[in-house]
C-alpha cells in the first residue's frame, strides 16, 4: 500500500477515540456492535438492550474467528441471523454457527435473491433442517427490538440478475443513540437506485459495502450518508483485499473516519453513546 494511502487510513482512525479492551459486553449499557474479524468477509454483531442479532457469519474457513468473538462476548442466545446475500463470505459460517451449541431464535433473509426459489435459497434449508422460522424481508420492513431499536429494510428494491451484490439486504439499524447504516456487498448501482426512491441513508457508522472495492461508496451515496465513522470488513492492507485507494479518497472527502476489522485480534466495537462514536479494538 501506498505510503499516502496508509497515512489516510491512520490519520483517519485517529480522529476516532480508540481503545483497546477484552470484550466484556454488557448489553443493557450501552449500543454497540462487534464487527468482528473474520479476514475479508462479514459478521458483525449488535447488542440492543438485553437482545443481541447477527449479521451475516463469515466464512466457513472464519468459523473459529466467529464463534471465539461470540463466546468472549458472552453471547449464548441470538434473537435474529441476517444474512444480507447467499455468497460464501456472508453465509459460509452459519451451519456451524447453528451446530454450535448458541441458541438461534430466528434467521432473515432478503425476498429479492437470484436463487430458483426460496426453497433453493441456502438460509431456507439452513431454517428447515434446524426447525428455525425464517423471514423474507423486504424493502420497509421492520425488525423492532424493545419497543426503542429498529431495522429497517431499505434494500434490495430491485432484483440484479448479472449481480447477487447488488441484492444485498441492506438495513439501518435506528437507536436513540444515533444510527448505523449495514450494506452487505452492496454495489454503486444498488446505492443509486436507494438514492433515487429517496431512502432515508443518513447514519452515524457505515458499514462499507463490498470489502471496500471500487465498485461501491460513490461520492453520492456518502454525501447522503454522511458517515461519521465508515468500518471495512478486509482480512489485508495488501493485494486484492486491501481497501481501494479511490474508496480511502471518497471516505476522506465526506469527511468519514476509516477503520478495518483487521486492526484487532476479534474484532471492532463501535459503541453509539451521547452522539459520539467510540471504537476499540477487542483483543
Amino acid at each position: 500500500m501506498a505510503w499516502w494511502r496508509k497515512a489516510a487510513a491512520w490519520v483517519m482512525a485517529l480522529l476516532i477515540g480508540w481503545g483497546t479492551a477484552h470484550c466484556a459486553v454488557k448489553a443493557a449499557d450501552s449500543i454497540s456492535g462487534l464487527f468482528i474479524n473474520v479476514g475479508s468477509a462479514d459478521a458483525a454483531v449488535f447488542f440492543l438492550g438485553e437482545k443481541t442479532y447477527l449479521v451475516d457469519t463469515g466464512t466457513r474457513e472464519s468459523v473459529p474467528n466467529l464463534l471465539t468473538a461470540l463466546r468472549a462476548c458472552r453471547v449464548a442466545r441470538l434473537w435474529g441471523v441476517m444474512i444480507t446475500h447467499p455468497h460464501s463470505d456472508h453465509l459460509g459460517g452459519l451451519k456451524a454457527l447453528l451446530k454450535s451449541g448458541i441458541q438461534v431464535d430466528h434467521l432473515y433473509a432478503p425476498a429479492i435473491h437470484n436463487e430458483k426459489s426460496n426453497k433453493k435459497h441456502p438460509v431456507y434449508k439452513a431454517a428447515k433442517d434446524n426447525n428455525i422460522p425464517i423471514t423474507w424481508l423486504s424493502v420497509g420492513d421492520v425488525i423492532l427490538v424493545e419497543d426503542q431499536y429498529r431495522f429497517t429494510v431499505l434494500g434490495p428494491i430491485r432484483r440484479d440478475e448479472e449481480d447477487e451484490n447488488n441484492n444485498s439486504l441492506v438495513l439501518r439499524l435506528q437507536t436513540p443513540e444515533g444510527s448505523m447504516l449495514l450494506t452487505g456487498d452492496m454495489l454503486c448501482e444498488e446505492e443509486n437506485d436507494l438514492i433515487q426512491t429517496g431512502s432515508e441513508l443518513q447514519a452515524e457508522v457505515l458499514k462499507v459495502g463490498h470489502h471496500g472495492k471500487d465498485d461501491a461508496s460513490g461520492a453520492a451515496f456518502l454525501a447522503r450518508v454522511k458517515p461519521t465513522l465508515a468500518v471495512v470488513s478486509t482480512g489485508s492492507e495488501k493485494g486484492k483485499a486491501a481497501v481501494d485507494a479511490k474508496v480511502i479518497r471518497a471516505l476522506w472527502d465526506s469527511g468519514a473516519s476509516m477503520v478495518t476489522t483487521q486492526d484487532a485480534d476479534l474484532g471492532l466495537r463501535v459503541t453509539l453513546s451521547g452522539g459520539e462514536v467510540i471504537v476499540e479494538r477487542i483483543n
